[in-house]
């Protein structure tokens, strides 16, 4: 599972991130706590899975100056 830490945008957020299907990787948003959502992943290395939520997130027009954080969730 991952975690994403945003304050905004964040129906745009799980709605971009459960349509996500590359290389293998895929997320199921499962719950908000506050500003943090939380996506179950496909995804054996969560490291990489991460860092491609953040990837896909910041080549949105709306991504590239939102303040996130996308991590491993513990």
């Amino acid at each position: 599972m991952i975690e994403i830490s945003v304050a905004l945008n964040q129906d745009q957020v799980i709605e971009l991130l459960n349509k996500y299907d590359q290389d293998g990787i895929t997320f199921t948003f499962k719950e908000k706590k506050g500003i943090k959502l939380y996506f179950e992943t496909s995804a054996d290395d969560l490291e990489a899975a991460a860092k491609a939520a953040k990837a896909e997130i910041k080549t949105q027009p709306w991504g590239s100056v939102l303040y996130f954080q996308s991590t491993p969730a513990k």
